[in-house]
Order: C-alpha cells, then sequence, then structure tokens
C-alpha cells in the first residue's frame, strides 16, 4: 500500500509540475491529457483549448497539493507580473498517470477585493513547508478544520479552530499584518447565514493543507439566491488553522458591493 500511495504521489508530482509548465507556455501538448478530459473555469463547462490553460501567462509564484487517496491535485498561480494579471485556482483528477479532469477558479481585475501584486507579495512570505511526519495531523483532522471555517458561515457560533498566529489572503488583501502573532482569520457574522455548497477537496497531509472548491451564496448582488465560485486553501498545524487564502469570482465588479 505504502509502495502504492509513492507512485501514485510522484504522478501527481509530475502532473502538478506539468500543469504550472503548460500554463506558463501556453501548451496543452506538456500535459498527459485523456482523450475525454473534461474542462471547466469557473464552474462553466468549456473547449479546453478556448480557456485561460491556452494562453502563456507568466506564473510568478505557484503552489501545489497531491492528494494520493483520492487520486487529485491542486495549483494555485498568482500571475501578478502579466500583461493581464490573475490568481488561479486549478483542482486535476488523474487517473494512471493521466489528467481525467481540469476545473478553475480564474479570478482577474473585478473580482472580489482582487489584487496579484498583493496577493504574490504575502503568499511569498508565508511558510509552507512540509509537516515532519511524526507532527502531521490526519485527513479526518484536516478537512474538519476547514469545513468547520465553511460552516461557521451559516452558524457563526460554531467553533473554529484557529490558531495563533492565524493569517487570511482573500484576494489581495491580508489579515495578518494587522496582529502578525495574533489571531486574525476570525470571521465576523454575515448579514444572514450563509450555505458554502457543491464543496470539493483535494487534501495534502504532508504539508497539512487542503482546499475546497465551493459556491459562495449571497455576495454577489445580482444572483442574491445563487452563488458565484470561490476557492477555500488551508494550511493546519497541530489541528489550527494557519493560513487561509480565499479567491471569489464575481459576476459584475467587486459583486455589486
Amino acid at each position: 500500500m505504502t509502495l502504492t500511495f509513492r507512485r501514485e504521489g510522484a504522478a501527481l508530482q509530475e502532473a502538478t509540475a506539468a500543469y504550472v509548465r503548460a500554463q506558463a507556455a501556453g501548451q496543452l501538448d506538456i500535459l498527459h491529457l485523456a482523450s475525454n478530459v473534461s474542462y471547466a473555469e469557473n464552474d462553466v463547462p468549456m473547449d479546453i483549448k478556448k480557456g485561460v490553460l491556452a494562453q502563456a501567462i507568466t506564473v510568478d509564484n505557484s503552489r501545489s497539493l497531491h492528494d494520493s487517496v483520492e487520486c487529485a491535485t491542486f495549483t494555485e498561480i498568482t500571475a501578478a507580473t502579466n500583461k493581464h494579471p490573475y490568481v488561479i485556482h486549478t483542482r486535476m483528477l488523474v487517473s494512471e498517470s493521466t489528467i481525467t479532469a481540469i476545473e478553475s477558479v480564474v479570478t482577474d481585475e473585478g473580482d472580489w477585493v482582487f489584487n496579484a501584486t498583493g496577493h504574490l507579495y504575502w503568499s511569498k512570505r508565508e511558510t509552507w513547508d512540509p509537516i515532519p511526519e511524526g507532527k502531521r495531523d490526519t485527513r479526518a483532522t484536516i478537512k474538519a478544520a476547514g469545513d468547520a471555517y465553511l460552516n461557521q458561515w451559516a452558524n457563526s457560533t460554531l467553533p473554529v479552530p484557529l490558531g495563533t498566529p492565524c493569517a487570511r489572503l482573500e484576494g489581495g488583501m491580508y489579515t495578518g499584518d494587522r496582529n502578525p502573532s495574533g489571531n486574525t482569520c476570525k470571521m465576523p457574522a454575515f448579514p444572514q447565514p450563509l450555505k458554502a455548497g457543491n464543496r470539493r477537496y483535494v487534501i495534502d497531509e504532508e504539508l497539512g493543507a487542503m482546499d475546497i472548491f465551493n459556491g459562495f451564496p449571497w455576495l454577489e448582488r445580482t444572483k442574491p439566491d445563487g452563488s458565484v465560485p470561490s476557492s477555500n486553501l488551508f494550511r493546519v498545524e497541530g489541528g489550527l488553522i494557519r493560513y487561509i487564502h480565499e479567491i471569489t469570482v464575481c459576476e459584475t465588479p467587486r459583486c455589486g458591493r
């Protein structure tokens, strides 16, 4: 079983490395894609040849997670110096070294508190090194921490395992600079309970990290009863959330707010 996981882990690492190269070059043939690969941007299925992945983008920073249990990967790309700045979160499914599905949350100017320069600045100052094997949290612990954070949007009285320090990078807005040694991840109660549904997970125990693709309700004024694509990346250390990266798509500039 361990050997199988190692092989799968290597294949997943190769897939994310190829993904970053493909995005930088705008060349899909770098990727080992299944003939029937599915592709979606911001929850909309589309022709992969017409998506952002087919564009050459300056990748200023990238970070990847590898989930050998679900044969899935996650990659965050910050393209601050690109002519058209982006912050992109991508989830891929892999089968026998072949990519079978790609979905991306693609944010740019006008999306919620978007600022790729700020995202790059703060992200590069964080520590996402592998956690020593004896100190790693279980998948269940990591997943429970991220779910607790999203669940609190619907019920502000629910507990969330926030660490001290804890910092949140939302779009390009960073909370950790307000009190670097304190807990700055606590969210104020929303005007109404929000249920973040359609959750899709990638969990990497080695990094103590997880990403949740989800639907963010209420934020977009033109869709008061609907949701917009969102992604939340977490770093969990000792069962407590250390970092949160959140990007959210808007259908109107700044979601009309």
